[in-house]
């Protein structure tokens, strides 16, 4: 099955990729390297606001994190063309704003890593960080960037 067929059958339709918010390029290419610039959760297209452990229980940080991996894959299709073409997701940072006693941001992570995994099947699984800060940008609850490798 391909890549847009499993989407699909998820019933996932990737988003356009969204304007750099700062000065930065959203997507690098490196030879068969493709880095994503950190992507922040939204909800009805506005930051998903609230902090892990106070306002956003865990279960939400999950599907938030699952929503930006959309994002991600959004973004590589944009910058590559064709997501068949992705040879392997090698690696995610996932931040999660963390109230200071939260400890499950790996598990707020599972959200992305889970659906990477059953887009892409074996290329899904990545190497992960996972951290807990106390702020990211525009007060959203998740942000994560993505290195993946690519088919010439």
């Amino acid at each position: 099955m391909s890549v847009y067929e499993t989407l699909n059958a998820l019933g996932i339709s990737l988003p356009p990729p969204g304007p750099a918010a700062g000065a930065y390029t959203p997507v690098v290419r490196v030879g068969d390297l493709v880095f994503v610039s950190g992507h922040i959760a939204k909800r009805d297209g506005k930051p998903w606001v609230g902090q892990l452990g106070s306002q956003v229980k865990t279960e939400e940080g999950k599907e938030a994190a699952r929503r930006v991996a959309i994002d991600l894959m959004g973004a590589l299709h944009a910058a590559i063309g064709d997501l068949n073409r992705i040879k392997r997701i090698l690696k995610i940072m996932v931040l999660v704003n963390s109230a200071p006693s939260f400890t499950e941001q790996h598990v707020v992570a599972n959200g992305a890593s889970e659906l990477l995994n059953k887009v892409f099947g074996a290329n899904g699984g990545h190497a992960r960080s996972a951290f807990g800060v106390a702020q990211i940008p525009f007060g959203s609850c998740v942000e994560i960037e993505l290195i993946a490798e690519v088919a010439s």
